[in-house]
């Protein structure tokens, strides 16, 4: 990449990749793909408190992941892809990088399997 490409990331990238650096919050992530769920829904696997779980659901819902309503009684969480859609799109940015990363080590692995058939055997 060249320094001239740099593009500013946007402003709540560090809080998407610090939510999602998390396993249970990925979890929650996950099972918030398949449809809203109550924070007793959402805890029912998990061996973690309901209170856990609510933090867990602010650390989503401030990186913007998460979107909470106010259902009569419930507050049922729901997935906010897009918001993911942005860290994607910043690691996009290096699909490049490693593409060509990979060409020239399967050039270099060619180069040697080639070398490799070209030796006589020492038997």
């Amino acid at each position: 990449m060249e320094p001239n490409s740099y593009t500013k990331p946007p402003a709540n990238l560090d809080a998407i990749f610090s939510a999602l650096a998390d396993p249970t919050r990925r979890d929650i992530l996950s099972r918030l793909a398949h449809g809203e769920a109550s924070v007793n829904e959402i805890a029912e696997p998990f061996q973690i408190s309901q209170p856990a779980i609510s933090r867990h659901l602010k650390v989503l819902e401030r990186a913007g992941l998460v979107e909470r309503d106010i259902d009569q009684q419930r507050r049922p969480a729901k997935l906010k892809a897009d918001q993911m859609a942005l860290a994607v799109d910043w690691l996009n940015d290096f699909k490049k990088f490693w593409g060509d990363s990979f060409d020239q080590l399967d050039a270099v692995l060619v180069t040697l399997k080639q070398n490799q058939s070209k030796e006589p055997d020492h038997k």
